[in-house]
Order: structure tokens, then C-alpha cells, then sequence
């Protein structure tokens, strides 16, 4: 079957691979998004087939989204359905240290495929694990009715994070964004243009000035959360949190809540709301296209936002 495999430093090639075997359920592969982070994968050195943010059929002809963070789904972490803090973190992830989910067929454990509600085509479906992992951030940093939020960060997780915001109840939903396109579409998703003093700010831009700019933004005693990644000696804005006693929380990934689960809340969200995904996915490849998909993910002043490849 053809697969995008990353090549450390350049890029992503499509390769011939056996069908994936081994225990699990067997997904035809419809959409994967490709995510920031898939581009660092790259740069730090991966080799693996690329892609986390996935969604398929099943052989049955159920449409699913595949929950990136496996876990291990034993130890009293993924019990408690907080799998993203399974002792496997860092260990298994898709597309840089284990085989992710750009080819044409992947298999999963049954644990962490989620049936799509309708409503939500599965060409679509690629936003599901971006989409959670924005709730997840909103939801940890306590977005909720009466609190004014900021996200710093204008790409499709900045975005996302702005839906989730709005779906929390917050007050205020307010976005920082780089370019104008970026600027126009989130005024597009009901977002202003931030004033100050947030309760709460997300940072979901991954840059050391993002995190500055987060900081000048949070009001004393405030919140902020981070979605972004970051290389291990970037600056921190100490003296700025200091000076306001700011609270801040990373975040990772997206985790379940008794028998709610974030991946399903998300994708109920979308389903809701179609227009995101039209607003979002601005550019789709076929597999083979896989390398130009790339370059064009890699220039977000383009006008580009999520770029997803269809197997």
C-alpha cells in the first residue's frame, strides 16, 4: 500500500509498505491532517510514516476518528480514561517515534477508534484530533461561563481553541493573530481582536513571542494554558509572571471524563457546526501529492489553515 514516510531534514516521500497487521481494527484511511507538529517531526530527525490527525472506515463502512494518544490502556491513568498522561507518553507517538496514518490503510486498538456522529463527513473528520486538543487546553485552563478568554495564535488550532472556548460558555472570546487572513476568519468564528486583561490565555502559536504576548495579555492572577510546542531553551517571561502572579498549565493532548470522552464531544461540535471545517480545511492533496501537500503546509501566510491528504 502507499504510505507518506517523513525524510529527516527535507520532507516527506510516498513509499511502498506492507498492510499494517497485528492486533487492532483495520482502518481505510479517508483524511489526515498535517499538523505543526508533523513539520517539527521532520526537523528533529523522524523517519517514520507520517501522520496523527486521523480519520477512515472501518471494514464494515463505520466512519471513525482515531484518538492520536494510545496509552498504554492499562495503568491507573488510562483507567481513568487520562490517557494522554500514560508512563508511554513520548514513547508512541504517531509519526515520529511509531508509524503514524498517512497511507491508505492503518490499524488501531479498538480502544481509541470513535464512531463519527452524522452530520460529520469523514473527509472532514481530520479535524476531530486538533479540535480536542483545543478543548482539552480550554477545558484545563477553567473556560466557562462570565470568563474572558484570548488566544494568541491564528492558525487552525488558535481557531479550534476559539470554537471551544465558545462552546464552554466564555464571555469573551478574543484572537491575536499574524496575518489577515488569519484575522478575517477568526472574525468569522465570532472572535474580536483582544483588548486586555483576559482571564484566561491561550497560547496556540508555539513561539517565544506568543508567549510574551501572553503574558502581556493575562490580567493579574490570570490563567494561561499552552497548546504550543516548544524547543527545550526557549526564553520564559519570568519577571512578567511574577509581577502579575500568573498561573500557568501546560497542556497535552486530550483525555476522557468518566464515560464522556473529549474526541467524541469534539466531533459532535463539528457536526454542529459544518462551517468550521469549511472555513479550515483550505487545501486537499491526494496521497501521491503528499510532498507538495507539504510545502504548502509549511507557508501559513498563503492563506492556508489546515491542509489534509486523502489516501
Amino acid at each position: 500500500m502507499k504510505a507518506v514516510q517523513n525524510v529527516p531534514g527535507t520532507g516527506v516521500r510516498v513509499v511502498d509498505i506492507a498492510e499494517p497487521e497485528g492486533d487492532g481494527a483495520l482502518v481505510r484511511v479517508a483524511s489526515v491532517g498535517i499538523c505543526a507538529s508533523d513539520l517539527l517531526y521532520i526537523g528533529w530527525g523522524s523517519s517514520q510514516v507520517a501522520g496523527h490527525e486521523i480519520a477512515g472506515v472501518l471494514e464494515d463502512g463505520t466512519p471513525v476518528a482515531i484518538e492520536a494518544m494510545f496509552g498504554c490502556g492499562t495503568c491507573e491513568w488510562c483507567e481513568q480514561g487520562n490517557y494522554n498522561l500514560c508512563h508511554t507518553g513520548g514513547t508512541d507517538v504517531l509519526g515520529m517515534t511509531v508509524p503514524g496514518g498517512m497511507s491508505e490503510w492503518f490499524r488501531a486498538p479498538r480502544r481509541v477508534i470513535r464512531e463519527l456522529p452524522a452530520g460529520l463527513p469523514v473527509t472532514d473528520a481530520s479535524l476531530v484530533e486538533p479540535g480536542a486538543v483545543a478543548l482539552h487546553c480550554c477545558r484545563c485552563a477553567g473556560v466557562g461561563p462570565d470568563t474572558r478568554v484570548a488566544i494568541v495564535g491564528g492558525g487552525a488550532i488558535g481557531l479550534l481553541a476559539a470554537v471551544a472556548a465558545q462552546h464552554l460558555g466564555a464571555a469573551e472570546v478574543a484572537v491575536e493573530a499574524r496575518h489577515p487572513h488569519q484575522r478575517d476568519r477568526a472574525e468569522q468564528f465570532g472572535a474580536i481582536e483582544p483588548t486586555g486583561d483576559y482571564d484566561i490565555v491561550v497560547e496556540a502559536a508555539g513561539s517565544a513571542s506568543a508567549v510574551t504576548r501572553a503574558f502581556e495579555l493575562v490580567r493579574p492572577r490570570g490563567m494561561i494554558a499552552t497548546v504550543g510546542v516548544y524547543s527545550p531553551d526557549m526564553p520564559w517571561p519570568y519577571t512578567a509572571g511574577l509581577l502579575k502572579e500568573v498561573t500557568t498549565m501546560a497542556t497535552i493532548g486530550y483525555c476522557g471524563h468518566g464515560e464522556h470522552r473529549e474526541f467524541d464531544e469534539v466531533a459532535s461540535l463539528l457536526a454542529a457546526r459544518p462551517q468550521a471545517a469549511e472555513a479550515l480545511i483550505t487545501h486537499r492533496f491526494g496521497i501521491d501529492e503528499a510532498p507538495r501537500a507539504f510545502e504548502v503546509a509549511t507557508d501559513r501566510s498563503a492563506g492556508t489553515f489546515r491542509v489534509v491528504v486523502q489516501p
